[in-house]
């Protein structure tokens, strides 16, 4: 489902970056995303200030990130790269805030009862980053069923 709006040299597409089978919650910041390149655009906000990808983005990006195949719309040199975060309070030791590959987060979406993962945009290039969607993966099951259904199979 591809659908664009001719914006200055660049394409905006709209597309759905959430398929996941029981995401639920879904938030799309597609239209904060537009109105920050618009921003750039107009000069309202400067390029330094738009693409800032720390280190620690980057590197994600590069050793998990997810290639989009689409190119970055502010160098448009580079193709952006989706990095996939989850958080939540039921992670083991030191998991909570990585990133993560798209089968992991299946997978952990059958045992755990509730994370939210945040996907954000990034170029390699010129830093350019942006959330562009959260949403909730989990069983759905409430913590207190899981350990009162767990203590009493012990």
């Amino acid at each position: 489902m591809l659908s664009g709006a001719a914006y200055g040299d660049a394409m905006l597409t709209q597309r759905s970056l959430v398929d996941e089978p029981g995401a639920r919650c879904v938030v799309d910041y597609s239209l904060a995303k537009r109105a920050a390149l618009h921003s750039l655009k107009a000069g309202r906000l400067r390029p330094e200030e738009a693409c800032d990808a720390q280190i620690y983005l980057r590197r994600a990006a590069r050793y998990h990130g997810l290639p989009t195949g689409e190119t970055c719309p502010v160098c448009n040199a580079e193709d952006l790269t989706l990095v996939l975060y989850a958080f939540g309070d039921d992670f083991p030791n030191g998991g909570n805030g990585r990133a993560r590959a798209r089968k992991e987060l299946r997978e952990l979406a059958t045992v755990l009862p509730e994370f939210t993962v945040f996907a954000v945009e990034v170029c390699l290039g010129c830093g350019w980053n942006y959330l562009v969607a959260s949403y909730v993966l989990g069983t759905g099951e409430s913590v207190s069923r899981r350990r009162s259904r767990s203590s009493s199979q012990a």
